[in-house]
């Protein structure tokens, strides 16, 4: 049996190509490039840091420090079947983003990855001075000796939202607010997904505007792929490639119904230990990671796809559960260290 390679990570290049030369690449380099087809595979020299030394960690996210007990959710690295990924060096990627800036434009899984990656910053660096501010919907954590900017824009649907007259509306067709804050940053990751099935009292919204039209409501994949729509369009104006990186986190799944998992019996991610076996999830794909997908395919400029879905469904044991916020069974988000460290060791593979 071959040895795994070191992954091949060319697909930002892949808008250069002749649609002649494409297939021809895509077929003799498929195997190492492909990073999302895997397993997980136990690892002692993970996690890439400790909790208890990331001050500035939200309390959502420390399920150890909310006392779950088991630590085997931490100790687990994931493995392409057909290459290696290059552990994430902090350091280094401090260095070669020096001067540069980072942002995260999304919901809270955005900043389930925010936090991750700055822990993961600060554990190479301990000693290294940094500033955690806040200016309105972005949060700028800056590391000093390096001018390094990681930032983090909330944003649940990239969509704009505008307080009017008859309430606060949902522009589908608009980003022109929130766009305002994506200019002149160096690396952008974009993620959407977890509230538009939002309704009640937890919806941010009262009406939805599209093609000039207000509406109370509609569809919401539909609404889903039209601000994806929309997004896309002010990527291909407004992003110079040569200068800017964009990347779009992939769906990040739930684990509320274990019979997606073939067990019946769990109602939800608690006591879940173990990931799923195996590089496929059973309950197949959300749905809406095809919606994104077509949307991506439609565009011009290169955008990279962290395609994070499955691994992430294999994990049903990496959910904050009942050691996340007081009171809240959480199976959305993830405990940290944990999956988004994943995430993100695949980001700097890319940004190599």
């Amino acid at each position: 049996m071959a040895m795994p390679v070191q992954c091949t990570f060319f697909s930002s290049l892949l808008h250069s190509f002749s649609v002649f030369l494409l297939p021809l690449l895509l077929a003799s380099a498929a195997d190492e490039s492909d990073v999302f087809t895997g397993t997980w595979v136990p690892d002692q020299s993970y996690p890439l840091y400790d909790p208890y030394t990331c001050p500035f960690l939200q309390s959502e996210f420390t399920c150890q420090k909310n006392g779950r007990p088991d630590q085997i959710y931490t100790h687990y690295r994931w493995q392409p079947l057909a290459c290696d990924l290059l552990r994430l060096n902090g350091t280094d990627l401090l260095e070669r983003l020096r001067g540069k800036s980072i942002m995260f434009v999304g919901d809270s899984l955005s900043l389930n990855q925010w936090q991750s990656l700055t822990c993961i910053l600060h554990s190479a660096v301990p000693t290294s001075s940094y500033n955690l501010t806040r200016v309105g919907d972005v949060s700028i954590f800056t590391f000093t000796e390096y001018g390094v900017k990681v930032m983090l824009h909330r944003s649940v649907y990239l969509a704009d939202v505008v307080r009017e007259d008859i309430g606060r509306v949902l522009k589908l067709d608009s980003v022109e607010g929130n766009s305002k804050l994506w200019k002149n940053i160096d690396v952008l990751i974009f993620n959407t997904w977890h509230w538009w099935y939002r309704s009640g009292a937890t919806q941010p919204w009262d009406y939805i505007e599209v093609d000039n039209k207000i509406i109370k409501d509609m569809d919401r994949m539909k609404a889903f792929e039209r601000a994806l729509t929309t997004w896309a369009a002010w990527v291909d104006t407004n992003v110079d490639p040569t200068t800017v990186k964009v990347f779009f986190q992939g769906i990040s799944p739930s684990h509320y119904n274990g019979s997606l998992w073939n067990e019946p019996s769990a109602k939800s991610c608690i006591g879940q230990k173990t990931p799923v076996a195996g590089s496929t999830y059973p309950g197949g794909l959300p749905p809406a990671v095809a919606v994104l997908k077509g949307v991506l395919s439609k565009m011009t400029k290169p955008v990279t796809l962290l395609d994070i879905t499955t691994l992430s469904l294999l994990r049903k044991d990496g959910h904050p559960s009942i050691y996340g916020l007081s009171g809240w069974k959480d199976c959305s988000h993830w405990c940290l260290p944990g999956v988004p460290d994943t995430w993100n060791q695949i980001l700097y593979n890319f940004l190599l």
